[in-house]
């Protein structure tokens, strides 16, 4: 299956830049889809006859133009009306950049890899993060799928399109982005500081785990990139060669990207030649895309997460409804919607939902999610954030930075007591305790200094893979199914 070479520069950079756009699935399907996604850039217009409505939107366009108080430039006028035409499909994966928004947006992509690496989406009008990128800088300051972004360095996002915002986001490397971020459970909005980097380009990572049966192959998976295929089978190749006696492919926090690498990959892991996905456009044709693969090889379990989206999502119902293909961990995403865009006669660009996918079985996840064999969660402790820069927190303060620090202290080993935000007695004993046994001053009052200790010591505990209970419960899911 081929893709246009600018669609593939836009999914590969969105999917490690963003600072960016959402996740963009294109695909070209001869012919359930081919009046809509058709070859080369595509051009929009009217077609033979212009609908009768239009003689309305031209009476409103002459009369603004002729008659508001302010002079106005006609092309704002039609970008405008554009916008709203969208803005009323409801459809938070569909968006319109005119011609200067959209040669911004390409050239930058074309020059950089840098950003905080969190893929974003507008949901009920607020910046939404659906995941941060595996090793981004997101990811390492805390930040969550479903996280609101209000605000960017004390300016408001309240208002802007995808675009706007995501260019207030967006930034080079070393620069600071403080977010004020509201999120799910939390009354009152926290405050994430975001270093912006260089996004990792690598998509792939391969290890063994010894186990009481043999040797057992994962596979991380970051993001569907141009080469991830390329690399996932490589490393495939690298793991068989040890003579595996199973595989676990972990797709936690991926947040999807190129159709063509799902599909790919698919290959050499869904047996029997089964279905990898089905295409359904608005008359509700179908296209099914099947697997190359014969008989399988040994048995698999997939990684989940709510973190998980998009093309993630393929992946995990195609194994889910291949067989005996467990899928450990949490919902995911639920991101059900195939995207292509339309470029304009001006250069503008208009990014349309044009089709659903369906799992192997015809079951659509969209805002349901795929939901795992084995559900489980990580413990509370994996979603601390780090400390505010030039934290000082002392008894008898009451607010998130507090209950943050309860829920390290707790998961490092030093319980306060409480979980709740108040800096009580049972909490300044704990953060004593901690200060004592790493050579810190003990006063019980957490510093920057004593901050950054505690996040140390947390990241340590969070990167320990005896304590990643999804991946425990996927070894122990896949041990079942080795002979």
């Amino acid at each position: 299956m081929k893709m246009r070479g600018r669609t593939l520069a836009v999914l590969l950079v969105v999917t490690m830049v963003l600072s960016s756009f959402l996740t963009i699935i294109v695909i070209r399907m001869n012919p359930n889809l081919g009046s809509l996604i058709g070859e080369g850039s595509t051009s929009i217009g009217y077609g033979k006859q212009i609908p009768k409505d239009m003689d309305k939107f031209v009476s409103a366009y002459n009369t603004i133009l002729n008659s508001y108080v302010v002079k106005k430039d006609g092309k704002e006028l039609v970008d405008g009306a554009i916008r709203g035409m969208v803005e009323t499909l409801g459809d938070p994966h569909s968006t319109y950049m005119n011609a200067k928004e959209a040669k911004d947006f390409y050239s930058t992509l074309d020059s950089s890899f840098e950003g905080i690496g969190a893929e974003v989406t507008i949901e009920n009008g607020k910046v939404t993060i659906i995941a941060p990128i595996k090793g981004s800088p997101s990811e390492k300051a805390g930040l969550r799928p479903r996280d609101q972004i209000l605000k960017v360095n004390g300016e408001s996002l309240e208002g802007l399109n995808l675009f706007e915002a995501v260019n207030k986001i967006r930034g080079p490397k070393g620069t600071k982005a403080e977010l004020e971020i509201l999120r799910y459970g939390m009354e009152k909005p926290i405050t994430v500081t975001v270093i912006r980097d260089e996004i990792p380009i690598e998509t792939v990572h391969g290890s063994t785990i010894n186990t009481a049966k043999g040797l057992i192959g994962k596979i991380e998976i970051s993001n569907f990139a141009e080469k991830t295929a390329d690399d996932f089978a490589k490393t495939l190749k690298e793991l068989e060669s040890q003579n595996i006696k199973g595989l676990i492919i972990d797709v936690r926090g991926n947040p999807g990207g190129y159709l063509q690498s799902v599909l790919e990959i698919g290959n050499l892991i869904i047996p029997n030649h089964g279905i990898i996905v089905q295409i359904e456009d608005r008359n509700k044709r179908r296209q099914s895309y099947r697997s190359e693969m014969e008989s399988a090889k040994y048995p698999i379990v997939a990684l989940i997460n709510n973190g998980s989206a998009s093309a993630s999502e393929i992946l995990a119902g195609a194994l889910q409804e291949a067989g005996n293909y467990p899928i450990v961990g949490e919902n995911s995403y639920g991101k059900g919607t195939v995207q292509n865009p339309f470029e304009l006669s001006d250069g503008s660009n208009l990014k349309l939902t044009v089709a659903k996918w369906l799992t192997p079985k015809g079951n659509w996840i969209n805002g349901k999610g795929i939901i795992p064999n084995v559900k489980i969660s990580q413990p509370d402790y994996f979603h601390a954030t780090p400390f505010p820069e030039n934290v000082y927190l002392k008894p008898d303060m009451n607010n998130s930075d507090v209950k943050n620090l309860q829920l390290i202290l707790t998961g490092i080993g030093y319980n306060p007591g409480r979980m709740d935000g108040y800096f009580d007695e049972g909490t300044e004993k704990a953060v004593m305790a901690f200060q004592r046994a790493n050579g810190l001053a003990v006063n019980g009052i957490v510093d920057q200094q004593t901050a950054n200790q505690l996040q140390n010591k947390i990241i340590e505990r969070i990167k320990n893979p005896e304590n990643d209970l999804q991946l425990k419960a996927a070894i122990e899911t896949l041990l079942k199914f080795i002979k």
